[in-house]
């Protein structure tokens, strides 16, 4: 289930929307069909990795089991 970037000419609105299958899009504020698809930005990074090293070297220093 892909997630789009949509604008909507009439209404000169962006949004995103997850499109099922075949179906087509809707524009949440006028109703319009004709949307035109946009380049979405990609992700940043996540961070998460780096938070669990550094609260395990925290956990280790404290001598926590909880650094495994």
């Amino acid at each position: 289930m892909p997630l789009f970037d949509f604008r909507c000419p009439p209404c000169d609105k962006t949004f995103e929307v997850l499109v099922l299958g075949s179906r087509t899009p809707r524009c949440p504020m006028c109703g319009n069909e004709s949307l035109e698809k946009q380049v979405s930005r990609p992700a940043p990074p996540g961070q998460s990795a780096g938070l669990v090293n550094a609260a395990r070297a925290q956990a280790k220093r404290e001598g926590h089991f909880s650094n495994y």
